[in-house]
């Protein structure tokens, strides 16, 4: 079990979305590199495999590949150019997927240091939802919730009552 406290109030809501809906028995590949909320999901008995870094837009085959029951992918589709591609090379029945949604009072998250780090896309739920479906994937559950800072302004106060995350569970309703 992960000790002490998560360190972002979006890894305990990942991982009771992900406890409600995958058996411990079920392998899962994450897209993304190893990261914080890998090591969080190996403490709590998941089997897990991360892709090794390849840029997903290029090169699938690490997904084409893999027999995991189960992918995951914690905030990746956003920096993607084409989560379709990537979305349609998964073999497995089933998806776990969380992406940023879209705020009105903010522009889209562009590191100014890594070019890696910036968000291609920052979602509406409907337009996430559309994705998945134009894919070949049925959503069967669906959260969201806000990311409150304890930073002083309007911006901030409005992060109260946004909702900043969106979570699926997917099963694939046709074959890539």
């Amino acid at each position: 079990m992960y000790e002490g406290k998560f360190p972002h109030k979006r890894y305990k809501h990942t991982l009771q979305f992900l406890n409600k809906h995958v058996n411990k028995s079920e392998s899962l590949l994450d897209l993304g590199v190893e990261n914080p909320f890998t090591e969080i999901m190996n403490q709590n008995g998941y089997k897990v495999e991360n892709t090794s870094g390849l840029d997903l837009d290029l090169n699938t085959s690490e997904i084409e590949n893999s027999n995991a029951d189960v992918v995951t992918a914690f905030e990746i589709f956003e920096h993607l150019l084409s989560p379709f591609t990537v979305l349609k090379s998964i073999k497995a029945d089933k998806l776990v997927a969380s992406v940023p949604l879209k705020l009105w009072f903010a522009s889209a998250y562009r590191s100014k240091t890594d070019m890696r780090d910036r968000h291609f896309h920052e979602f509406e739920d409907w337009q996430f939802d559309w994705l998945l479906e134009k894919s070949g994937w049925k959503i069967i559950d669906r959260q969201k919730w806000t990311n409150p800072s304890k930073k002083i302004g309007f911006r901030p106060i409005l992060r109260w009552f946004t909702n900043r995350y969106y979570i699926v569970y997917a099963e694939r309703i046709s074959n890539p």
